[in-house]
């Protein structure tokens, strides 16, 4: 009976270190930054990405919800944001319909892949700014990091963490 456990939770574990990425990538231009369409978005226009970030700010209009992402690299395996590595600037997703902005607020991680269609300038409090505009065709939001994820507390490495 242990033996079977055993090969049960081992069995768990390698399915999970299998799982594919939520979003499909064929036909995106992986190598396409929110840089690259701030500097030539009528060149850029209509190329499919797959970029991700933190939501800084979601507002629902009348027929689409508009989510304001600081941008970061994605994992190719996962495609979950970097959020350690140095921020890509901002861009702009559109998204049909309405989200609820309580959820998808502030400070979650968010991919999306959709279509690159140009800029729009906006504000970022009293700065003015040129963000990329994505169209979303399919998007992913990351559950909440928790206290682990954020690093908070010490790991001694073996199962013992001590935290506020």
């Amino acid at each position: 009976m242990v033996v079977r456990t055993l090969y049960s939770i081992v069995l768990l574990l390698a399915l999970a270190g299998c799982a594919s990425a939520p979003l499909a990538t064929e036909g995106v231009d992986a190598e396409l930054r929110p840089a690259a369409v701030r500097e030539d978005p009528e060149a850029t226009t209509g190329r499919t990405v797959l970029w991700g970030g933190v939501i800084a700010d979601a507002r629902n209009l009348p027929e689409r919800t508009r989510l304001e992402i600081v941008a970061y690299p994605v994992s190719e395996r996962t495609q979950r944001p970097d959020t350690d590595a140095a921020s890509l600037g901002r861009f702009r997703a559109y998204v049909d319909g309405y989200l609820e902005t309580a959820v998808y607020g502030a400070g979650r991680r968010f991919t999306v892949r959709g279509r690159v269609q140009g800029t729009e300038t906006g504000r970022i409090d009293e700065a003015e700014y040129t963000f990329p505009v994505v169209e979303a065709e399919a998007f992913e939001l990351w559950p909440e990091q928790t206290r682990r994820e954020r690093g908070s507390g010490v790991n001694f490495g073996f199962g013992i963490i001590l935290s506020n």
